[in-house]
């Protein structure tokens, strides 16, 4: 019997392999986005034997497979499990939180910028940063 994990990286094209199951566990309903170092760092406290090389790989091969989304965190790569559905997200920088807001405002902003303009949009991505409200208190 799979695993949902399993099936979720079947479903992008990826073989279901020890360290990318690991890995996507160790993402899975994770509030922040956690650079490979930070990941590396927390899995080997865990008790898992992976090397950092092995990390860096997998969150690449899943970030390109359209399974994380990442993020520049002070000129680190950092990765993020998300929802399927098209979406953006809310940044604290304080504490790295991320919530994922629906595209519905967003999308209707984009389309109206590019209409004024003349311009065919084919795709964007709109992250908003700040404080979240946990943070400011």
């Amino acid at each position: 019997m799979s695993t949902a994990s399993e099936e979720e990286l079947r479903g992008a094209g990826l073989r279901a392999t020890r360290q990318r199951l690991t890995v996507l566990e160790a993402l899975r309903d994770r509030p922040d986005a956690v650079t490979a170092q930070g990941l590396h760092q927390e899995l080997r406290q865990a008790g898992e034997p992976i090397g950092l090389t092995t990390v860096y790989r997998t969150l690449t091969s899943l970030a390109d497979a359209g399974m994380l989304d990442t993020f520049d965190r002070d000129g680190e790569q950092a990765f993020r499990l998300c929802g399927d559905a098209h979406h953006h997200h809310l940044v604290c920088e304080v504490c790295n939180v991320i919530e994922e807001i629906t595209a519905e405002e967003v999308e209707r902003w984009v389309g109206d910028v590019a209409q004024r303009r003349g311009f065919t949009v084919t795709g964007h991505r709109a992250d908003i940063f700040g404080i979240c409200a946990r943070c400011a208190t």
